[in-house]
């Protein structure tokens, strides 16, 4: 029942996407929009509920130990690990606060998420979605390892990929891109 009512109240909204799409049947359009706003969405919770400075702060200081420590060892110098040793619970402390600092986008953006790939599952344009790759696109993006992973419909075409590999594809592309010019620092 929940489902239900979710499921109309994102086909009220994406379903014009897929209407307005150049090619109805095979909605390649569609899908990139959803995952630009998607991609979008979630680079706007990371920008909003991450302290980027203290996060690239703890970053430094992380590298720091870290180097600090493999050269204590190379070294095999014991006065030198137990200092370390020492101070390990302090950036165990750091660690946890750097963890806590990337669940929070994640822990207000995966209910949504989930729903709209509930919504894109379930939505028969969607799911039978084909993307047709170059042949050197297919084979630099590892996209044969994808399919060991997901199956693709047996009368599919060579070098092609499904709406999943289509939407991994694109939110990849535009979270970059959105991650740049929201000035965000550091990998997804």
């Amino acid at each position: 029942m929940v489902l239900e009512i979710v499921y109309g109240a994102l086909n009220a909204v994406f379903g014009p996407f897929i209407a307005m799409d150049p090619n109805p049947q095979n909605p390649i359009l569609t899908v990139f929009l959803i995952s630009t706003i998607v991609a979008f969405v979630i680079t706007l919770a990371n920008k909003l509920l991450v302290d980027q400075e203290r996060l690239e702060e703890l970053k430094v200081e992380m590298q720091e130990f870290q180097q600090e420590m493999m050269e204590a060892r190379k070294k095999n110098d014991m006065a030198a690990l137990e200092e370390i040793q020492k101070k390990q619970m302090e950036f165990m402390d750091k660690q946890r606060e750097m963890m806590t600092m990337s669940f929070k986008p994640m822990i207000v953006t995966f209910i949504p998420i989930i729903l709209v790939f509930y919504w894109m599952g379930q939505e028969p344009h969607i799911v039978n979605t084909l993307v047709i790759l170059p042949q050197i696109a297919y084979y630099v993006l590892l996209v044969p390892l994808w399919h060991m992973f997901y199956g693709m419909p047996p009368n599919a075409p060579s070098y092609a990929i499904g709406w999943l590999g289509w939407y991994i594809l694109c939110s990849f592309a535009m979270s970059q891109i959105f991650r740049k010019f929201m000035g965000l620092k550091g990998g997804m």
